[in-house]
């Protein structure tokens, strides 16, 4: 019998050490399958074992070498035994000097040897993303499908074809060599940037998981570390920078969700704010202004505005054309729109939303923008039921709440 507690500890251990145990694994067995097969296993019997024996010092511990032994039986089994025979032997002398663990080894960037792997060229950049989002961050496969606006099956289906594609491709764990990361480079910045939402605005009820941006955030620097001319990396990590700097006035003292415009600027991280800018600055000397520094850019704005009245609107207008220029991407255009609803009136910016209904129809920021809009522009029927439907897509208990509120303000 698995008791409710035991289920909620190893559910905890999966979201915050899940991504690092499966990078050590890889690391250790050099098999993506087997290390996921293997984890698998170890997490069964850690429901079964702590609920009869409780908690041991160390989970993450436990559960690794358990997921060792587990890795030794399934290769023992295998129609390859003989020819997997070293990495037995590699298994039991790594299983032997690790009987007597307290705490998880230090695996240095072991993770971002996981996300090289999975962004590998092979794999199309989408898979890429999707499969580090759920193998490294530990998120549940509908939490990935969301971040896609995705059903649920046919991501499922993506990932595990993208595990057999690794497999088959004898794709290696390890960090390419600098001739082959423009070839991998993008994939990963989006798998960080990905991560870092995830912390910055989680479904579960915390909110905000600041293990995920503080994660997101170790990474991109190791990144920079590895390509110091290479602007992109530094332009993602001053945009997350500048976002993690307002984590303090994102939720009120009840836990509630507050908007920009109801934050205390006092609570913000100036240091964080000005390391980010600093970052920024130094990116766009270089000559290459990416979609990452542009992004920076903007959220420089409002990290330095005095207040969000004193924001400028018209300059954040400006660098969204930029964006949409060179990638017409639907978000990019949402946010020109509210950008320019506070430039210029919401009744200005409404029309802008009409052809962005079908490709963010199941968005829940566009149905909560378009809402705030509507709302500003008097039309409050309207608005009551695009909060409505904003309300039915959230995923994040805070976002629900706060959207109910503004909805029976109106």
């Amino acid at each position: 019998m698995v008791l409710p507690g035991i289920a909620a500890a190893v559910d905890a251990l999966m979201r915050a050490d899940g991504g690092r145990l499966l990078a050590h694994l890889v690391g250790a067995v050099r098999d993506f399958q087997l290390a996921e097969d293997s984890l698998q296993d170890a997490l069964e019997s850690a429901l079964h074992h702590w609920s009869r024996n409780g908690l041991p010092r160390s989970p993450p511990a436990w559960v690794m070498q358990t997921a060792r032994r587990k890795a030794i039986d399934r290769l023992r089994r295998s129609a390859s035994f003989r020819a997997k025979s070293a990495e037995i032997a590699h298994l039991i002398d790594l299983d032997a000097h690790a009987a007597d663990w307290t705490e998880p080894e230090p695996i240095a960037d072991e993770r971002l040897k996981l996300i090289f792997t999975c962004c590998h060229p092979a794999i199309d950049r989408k898979t890429a993303v999707a499969l580090t989002l759920r193998s490294v961050c530990g998120l549940k496969t509908e939490e990935v499908a969301d971040a896609f606006l995705d059903a649920e099956p046919a991501m499922a289906q993506r990932l595990v074809r993208a595990r057999h594609k690794i497999a088959k491709a004898g794709i290696t764990y390890e960090v390419p060599g600098p001739e082959h990361w423009p070839a991998r480079l993008e994939s990963v910045l989006a798998v960080l940037y990905l991560i870092f939402n995830e912390g910055y605005a989680s479904s579960d009820a915390r909110y905000i998981r600041a293990d995920l941006c503080d994660e997101a955030i170790r990474l991109a620097r190791l990144l920079i570390d590895l390509c110091p001319g290479e602007a992109e990396p530094e332009g993602l990590l001053a945009l997350m920078l500048l976002h993690h700097a307002r984590r303090a006035g994102r939720l009120g003292p009840d836990g509630g969700f507050l908007p920009l415009d109801s934050q205390d600027r006092s609570l913000w991280d100036r240091a964080e704010i000005a390391d980010g800018v600093r970052l920024l600055e130094h990116a766009l000397r270089r000559g290459r202004p990416g979609a990452y520094q542009l992004q920076a850019a903007i959220v420089a704005i409002h990290a330095e505005a005095p207040s969000f009245i004193e924001t400028d609107w018209r300059e954040i207008v400006l660098i969204y054309d930029v964006l949409i220029e060179r990638d017409n991407n639907p978000v990019y255009r949402l946010n020109r729109a509210v950008a320019l609803s506070f430039a210029e009136t919401a009744a200005a910016a409404l029309p802008l939303l009409d052809p962005l209904e079908e490709s963010l129809g199941g968005y829940q920021p566009f149905h909560a923008a378009k809402a705030d809009l509507l709302a500003r522009a008097g039309r409050q029927e309207e608005a009551r039921q695009a909060y409505t439907q904003a309300i039915t897509l959230a995923a994040a208990p805070a976002e629900r709440d706060f959207l109910r509120v503004k909805r029976d303000l109106i």
